[in-house]
């Protein structure tokens, strides 16, 4: 199940800051970078923070989130995190379906990651997201930002 995040209640903010510490380490692994933003927040920073936030439960447990920031047709991605207990399992793919679908009639997306998540690359490829542009951040460390335009026409349902 799929819903909304409620970031000024402290006890989500800390289920937020732990499950992302739990899946952003493994992305730093891959990349060999550990300077990634959500690895320093903190509660506060979650409580404080502007971006609005969906978390996947199962079994009552918060298994996946995604924030993303909405602003004159374009959405931005923030963060997609997923519990290392619960990979492989399609919820980053249905988190991102998710907010697709609840904003229709946007005009972009966009996303990024490391160069070397190869299975967020993989992941964004499938989902029909192009890539766009790669940035070095640091010596041999590189992001790579990647975009989907004209995302299912409609109505934008984003009434939060």
């Amino acid at each position: 199940m799929i819903k909304r995040l409620d970031t000024k209640d402290s006890k989500i903010a800390e289920q937020i800051v732990d499950l992302q510490k739990r899946s952003y380490i493994m992305e730093a692994e891959l990349i060999d970078f550990y300077d990634i933003p959500p690895l320093k927040d903190t509660i506060d920073t979650i409580i404080q923070c502007d971006e609005v936030f969906y978390g996947y439960y199962e079994d009552e447990v918060l298994a996946g989130l995604i924030s993303y920031k909405l602003e004159e047709g374009l959405l931005d991605i923030y963060r997609v995190a997923v519990h290392p207990e619960y990979f492989r399992k399609g919820i980053a793919r249905q988190m991102i379906e998710f907010i697709e679908d609840m904003n229709k009639g946007i005009e972009r997306i966009i996303v990024s990651t490391g160069l070397k998540n190869q299975p967020a690359v993989s992941l964004y490829l499938k989902l029909g997201f192009r890539k766009l542009d790669e940035a070095e951040v640091e010596e041999d460390i590189y992001i790579v930002t990647f975009e989907k335009e004209g995302v299912r026409p409609g109505t934008n349902l984003n009434f939060w």
